[in-house]
């Protein structure tokens, strides 16, 4: 595939959000059908694998009281005929089931096999339905399956080409850190500063047995990093300050605070305003 291509939408996308262009053939087949529930199967192209049994409870409560409002959106099934694939809604699909429906309405469209996974990434990142590792997992079908580059995935799924590397990088953390991003008692913040370490199991034990906040966890292991003895703790009024400061003036700031209370106030700034800015704050009285 051409990963050049990718501007904007791409063809899954377009027909599922209506920003297909006149000149493109019309590969929305046919709107709100009727399907049996058991002519639908899950999509192997779907990101996310974990669905709570909870929220999909809630949901099929919802459903058993008001109907499913949204479609599901389908395509033709390659191997069986006259059944379909899930392309985007398989946790309605579910609670569906869960609520006693015989059929559900669905979009049927004809897409391939990337476009279907285009949709299904990015429908279930709009939900904030994925976890970090179920984005990441999704993001590296795209890079390797389907060739596409972390420039391309950044526009196709209008995130900062910095977002897609940082989270395809969190694959490479141990098996179990990776578990904790999946169940949700480990956030991508806390995680990503234990990336490349080899300690990074029983730090992430630490972070999640104390509650520490992405921030902390970001120096513990700056203070970490060089030395052979235990991180120390930092206090958690200097973090409160720095945050403070950080929203007042919109820029990072990072405060080193030694055990005699000396120490520094770095103010990072990107650009030649964002300097000028720090320059007149500091030289206003």
């Amino acid at each position: 595939m051409n990963s050049g291509r990718k501007k904007g939408l791409g063809r899954g996308l377009s027909a599922l959000f209506g920003d297909s262009s006149p000149k493109e053939k019309k590969i929305t087949t046919s709107l709100n059908n009727m399907v049996a529930i058991a002519d639908l199967t899950r999509n192997p192209y779907q990101p996310r694998q974990n669905f709570k049994e909870e929220k999909l409870q809630e949901l099929a409560n919802s459903i058993r009281k008001n109907g499913i409002i949204q479609p599901i959106a389908v395509r033709p099934s390659k191997s069986n005929l006259g059944k379909y694939e899930i392309v985007a809604g398989e946790r309605r699909w579910l609670a569906a089931q869960k609520a006693g429906l015989n059929e559900i309405p669905v979009t049927i469209l004809d897409l391939s096999d990337v476009e279907s996974l285009e949709v299904a990434i990015v429908e279930n990142i709009q939900r904030d339905d994925l976890n970090p590792i179920e984005e990441a997992k999704g993001y590296k079908r795209l890079n390797e399956e389907f060739k596409y580059d972390h420039e391309s995935i950044s526009k196709l799924m209008s995130k900062s080409r910095s977002h897609i590397s940082n989270t395809l990088r969190l694959l490479t953390l141990p098996g179990d850190v990776i578990a904790m991003l999946e169940e949700g008692s480990l956030t991508s913040g806390q995680a990503r500063p234990l990336i490349g370490l080899s300690n990074a199991s029983t730090i992430a034990e630490e972070i999640v047995s104390k509650n520490y906040s992405a921030r902390k966890v970001e120096y513990l292991i700056r203070n970490k990093k060089g030395k052979d003895s235990k991180y120390k703790e930092v206090d958690a009024n200097i973090l409160k300050t720095q945050d403070r400061i950080e929203k007042i003036l919109g820029l990072k700031v990072i405060i080193n605070n030694k055990k005699n209370n000396s120490g520094k106030v770095i103010i990072e700034y990107k650009d030649l305003e964002q300097f000028e800015l720090i320059s007149d704050l500091l030289t206003k009285y």
